[in-house]
């Protein structure tokens, strides 16, 4: 087999590959983390790099480049730095981890550590073992976005080319956060006696080496459910000799330790008010209940938010538009870091499918108008900015006089379609929700939005296309990264831990699938007939 070698600008990194190696192969046998929210599929468009040096140049999808001959290549580089959640809503409690060093070093601190694997970002919670009090924190992108943006794109890589290197830029991610963590505060990493996990369940998964094969094929259920208590050096965590590691419980093939975390955050099953809790990452978990009786269900929602199905989306980084309002009478942009803009996020998405809600620009079907079609004064100021593109209808946000790419930033019809889906799913999970428990969605007296979109999002606007019933727009409170201080409280109580198994086990699952008024309360949710009506 021929080798040819390949190097990456501007890291000017050098390596020899195989004849036949893609770019996105390339980059990721180099560390290099390349962003492939599709898999490597050609489908996304977000792995673009520019060929500078070899027989064919310009810029390319690297996972659709094999490697032919020696080459020069750009990755276009731009560091985006994640706007990672770490703050949530917590209970206060006692402080019996379970762990402590012996008799003898008995006046000798001890530290914790508690983890949260989000499928985008992970966050790592550095906590003083006597008191609990959080000493420092460290955050950073889940290396695993070069092998997919969401489970299903991960699990199947998985399936294909089996789950070694999955699990390892994990858990050495998970290290990296440790040493992080630990100077910032001056600890050493053997000092740290005990840490917890949460994660969706293909987290989970991927993080033990567990195939997810089960999570991708019917009916949907976990290879592990419980909860375990495992030797920290067995699952790569360099801490002390000796220390455990506490993975909190799986609910179903969707619904993880993630959301026990959260339901352990709010002691959801002692709430006297009926409550709906959602949280809406790469994929969408929904709660509901109180202390008489607990649903739950996920929906496939999180890809049109988090920016990997939709054409100029992006995550919530620098340079992401991430609220769109009007001001005098003039479109006004909201950008991360105030810089120009690079594409849109979840949160922006949100505000603009609703903004064209209010102005005509969108019907009920979710179809965008003519310009023609525009009535007022201030409807008729946007009619520049409904375009075609490749022959297709879009509304422009920014022209590519204003972008960083020079390229326009627009919503385009495919986009408006990818929302409907993800809306509609969720709608249509909190109908059927409330039917299990012979409620009417009005009927919930609060609603709690966990997670790092729920926290950026404007809630009244996501009520206003439906993504949430209009009638609970004024009930909603963010409460931040729920999951993060559910696995603070496994940790630093091993009480708690045990509560959060039990918790996992009442909690009844629905699988919306089989559900017979499902695939109906779907189509009918996907409509935006009630935005336009009001």
């Amino acid at each position: 087999m021929k080798k040819y070698t390949v190097t990456f600008l501007p890291q000017n990194m050098v390596l020899e590959v195989e004849e036949g190696t893609t770019l996105l192969q390339a980059e990721q046998m180099a560390g290099l983390e390349p962003d492939a929210p599709c898999g490597g599929k050609g489908t996304c468009g977000k792995c673009k790099v520019n060929i500078t040096e070899g027989e064919r140049q310009g810029i390319v999808l690297a996972c659709q480049t094999p490697v032919d001959c020696d080459m020069k290549v750009d990755t276009l580089y731009q560091e985006k730095v994640q706007r990672i959640l770490t703050d949530g809503l917590s209970r206060q409690v006692p402080v019996e981890p379970g762990v402590g060093w012996t008799e003898g070093d008995a006046g000798r601190p001890f530290y914790l550590m508690a983890f949260d694997i989000g499928t985008t970002t992970i966050v790592g919670y550095l906590l003083d073992g006597k008191t609990g009090k959080e000493v420092s924190l460290a955050s950073t992108m889940n290396p695993q976005h070069q092998f997919g943006a969401d489970v299903i794109a991960r699990s199947n890589y998985v399936l294909e080319h089996g789950g070694e290197e999955m699990k390892q830029v994990v858990r050495k991610a998970l290290n990296q956060l440790i040493g992080q963590a630990c100077q910032e505060a001056g600890v050493r990493r053997e000092e740290i006696l005990q840490a917890a996990i949460v994660g969706n369940t293909c987290m989970h998964h991927l993080f033990l080496g567990i195939s997810p094969k089960s999570l991708v094929l019917a009916p949907y259920v976990p290879a592990v459910k419980d909860g375990m208590i495992l030797e920290a050096e067995e699952c790569g965590l360099r801490i002390a000799k000796g220390g455990k590691l506490l993975l909190l419980p799986n609910i179903a093939g969707f619904v993880g330790g993630d959301t026990v975390g959260c339901m352990l955050s709010v002691a959801f099953d002692r709430l006297e008010d009926m409550t709906l809790m959602i949280d809406i990452g790469t994929n969408g978990e929904l709660v509901m209940g109180n202390r008489h009786k607990m649903v739950t269900t996920s929906t496939a929602a999180g890809p049109a938010f988090e920016g990997a199905k939709i054409e100029c989306g992006m995550r919530g980084a620098r340079g992401a538009i991430s609220h769109i309002t009007v001001q005098d009478g003039k479109l006004d942009l909201e950008v991360i870091e105030g810089v120009k803009p690079v594409g849109i996020c979840g949160s922006g998405l949100i505000d603009g499918i609703a903004f064209m809600i209010r102005y005509g620009i969108l019907d009920s079907y979710g179809s965008l108008c003519d310009p023609e079609d525009l009535t007022g004064e201030f409807e008729k100021t946007l009619a520049w900015r409904l375009k075609e593109r490749d022959g297709k209808p879009v509304f422009v946000l920014v022209p590519g006089e204003e972008t960083a790419s020079g390229e326009d930033i627009y919503i385009s019809q495919k986009d408006i379609r990818e929302v409907q889906l993800a809306k509609g799913a969720i709608a249509a999970g909190i109908r059927i929700m409330a039917e299990k428990l012979s409620i009417q969605p009005e009927d919930i007296r609060q609603v709690y939005l966990a997670g790092a979109f729920g926290n950026y999002m404007d809630a009244e606007n996501a009520c206003e296309i439906g993504l949430i019933p209009y009638a609970l727009k004024d009930r909603i409170t963010p409460i931040g990264n729920a999951a993060g201080e559910g696995s603070k409280l496994a940790v630093v109580n091993r009480g708690e831990y045990e509560y959060a198994c039990r918790l996992a086990k009442e909690a009844e699952f629905i699988e919306l699938a089989t559900e017979n008024e499902f695939q109906d309360t779907f189509v009918d949710e996907l409509e935006f007939a009630r935005a336009v009506e009001r």
